[in-house]
């Protein structure tokens, strides 16, 4: 099958103009005969080449949930839901994606089926509650359901990111002021001192010796931060790397404790909008663990599908792990004894979330004084280092 693009009038000289996909131009030259068009013209469309081609975002999937949601409520069919869709979308890698969803629903695909189809998009979570809702007759309420569970999520990895940048990027930036300072202004400093004679301060003479190491080697200075980012990256890339650094992650002072809590708020979300929509415990168990975003807490999550599926309780694994505070697993505790283990979950995502916002606020008002801190010891210290000679010169003339 081919993209075509056509122009031709009606009967009546009116001009008409539009696309079709078929497997050959002659083919669509008779169909548009058989609508009793004219002065046919058809070529092939040409292929578009994206040098950066858009991405569908998780904040266009919500919008586009509510929207269908809507629609179906008003009583529309699934095919033209998704048509209406791409006639209203301005992002083509959005049409892309629902002509290819809409082409599996012609063909008779469940929507929830289909989805899996296109992992890129559509996580393990959006699909079983999608297939939960068709088979519940209830899709119009779980796409809202999943709209709202995609927007806390995305806030609080929003949270959590900034929580992680900030002091990334004022670290990244103090690395180039230093090696700056270390390669272009500390040498001219050397050579102006070279015709003192006279003997250097301790602390001059380190920071002239860390500047010709600078200067010598300023090919493993620049390139060293990007072997670094590489060799995190490839180690991240294997399980046992990906596991040790996630636990190293959560163990960290002040940026695992956010971490930490992010991840039970995460946790307790999903969890409770799969119970919520009626998916069996065991395969929520899975996709939750999927969609943990953390080896360490994945690996608990499953260890506790492994107990439940031998009749203990969720609350036993989730105690020995230590990964959960207290309080959660006995909230969690009390909803599997009275029955309420959806409400329970949902406060406890509450909490934590507000939680989240609570962390990265404090951590970002604890991480400020220590920043300028170590850019004035750092930064400061190079500037005194290579005046002391000067103020010493300054006091034995005078």
């Amino acid at each position: 099958m081919a993209n075509f693009v056509w122009t031709a009038k009606t009967k009546q000289g009116v001009s008409r103009a539009g696309e079709m996909e078929v497997s050959n131009k002659e083919i669509a030259i008779i169909s548009l005969r058989r609508q009793g068009l004219i002065d046919i013209k058809v070529k092939k469309k040409p292929i578009e080449i994206d040098i950066f081609p858009e991405k569908v975002e998780e904040k266009d999937i919500s919008i586009f949930f509510r929207q269908l949601s809507t629609m179906i409520d008003a009583g529309l069919p699934l095919v033209q839901c998704f048509e209406l869709a791409e006639r209203g979308s301005d992002k083509k890698s959005m049409v892309k994606l629902l002509k290819g969803v809409r082409a599996e629903l012609e063909g008779g695909t469940p929507l929830g089926e289909t989805m899996r189809k296109f992992p890129d998009e559509f996580d393990r979570l959006t699909c079983s509650l999608v297939e939960a809702g068709e088979q519940g007759g209830i899709l119009d309420s779980i796409l809202l359901r999943l709209c709202e569970y995609k927007e806390k999520s995305m806030a609080l990895k929003a949270k959590v990111k900034s929580a992680m940048i900030y002091p990334v990027a004022i670290l990244a930036v103090s690395f180039i002021v230093t090696s700056v300072l270390m390669i272009f202004v500390i040498p001219v400093f050397s050579e102006m001192f070279s015709s003192f004679g006279a003997e250097l301060p301790g602390p001059t003479k380190i920071a002239m010796a860390i500047s010709d190491v600078f200067v010598e080697f300023w090919y493993i200075v620049l390139f060293a931060p990007m072997v670094f980012i590489w060799s995190i990256k490839a180690i991240y890339k294997t399980p046992q790397g990906h596991y040790q650094l996630d636990k190293l992650l959560l163990n960290m002072p002040v940026i695992g404790d956010v971490l930490r809590k992010g991840a039970v708020a995460r946790f307790c979300r999903t969890f409770s909008t799969l119970t919520a929509a009626g998916v069996p415990i065991l395969e929520s168990l899975d996709t939750v663990a999927e969609t943990s975003g953390n080896m360490v807490i994945e690996e608990v999550i499953l260890t506790c599908k492994g107990s439940i599926s031998q009749g203990m309780t969720l609350t036993e694994p989730l105690e020995v792990s230590k990964i959960f505070p207290v309080m959660v697993t006995q909230m969690i505790s009390i909803g599997e004894q009275t029955g309420t283990l959806e409400t329970m979950l949902g406060k406890i995502a509450d909490f934590y979330e507000a939680e989240v916002e609570v962390a990265v606020d404090g951590m970002t008002a604890l991480m400020e004084p220590l920043i300028m801190a170590f850019l004035g010891v750092v930064i400061g210290g190079l500037v005194i280092a290579m005046y002391l000679p000067i103020f010493q010169m300054a006091s034995v003339v005078s």
